[in-house]
């Protein structure tokens, strides 16, 4: 090979690498909720309170945070679930993992 290919050849690599980590970031920064700092405060993990939240509507979760609210312990997981035209919420307390509520969203989600 010539020295130009192999110097274009490296650059390629690098620039390929440079774009694999850069997806990866944004990827794991995709992954986090609203609430995430929350979190520590929980003894549910939002997978946990995620599989609850499904058994009690199924459906495709759209929206999904932490945060304070009334009811229950004070802190639970709030999603939001579609199943054909119908979008429920369903809040899961974040410390016993029960479900605080499952109704139709209202017309001034949050």
């Amino acid at each position: 090979m010539k020295p130009s290919t192999l110097c274009n050849t490296a650059y390629k690599q690098n620039l390929l690498a440079v774009m694999a980590i850069t997806m990866t970031a944004f990827a794991v920064n995709a992954s986090a909720y609203t609430g995430q700092e929350l979190a520590g405060e929980a003894k549910v993990s939002m997978t946990e309170a995620r599989e609850v939240a499904l058994k009690a509507h199924p459906g495709k979760v759209t929206d999904e945070e932490l945060e304070k609210e009334k009811g229950g312990s004070g802190l639970r997981y709030s999603f939001d679930i579609k199943h054909g035209k119908v979008t429920q919420e369903v809040g899961v307390d974040a410390q016993t993992g029960k479900v605080l509520e499952n109704a139709p969203e209202g017309k001034h989600p949050d």
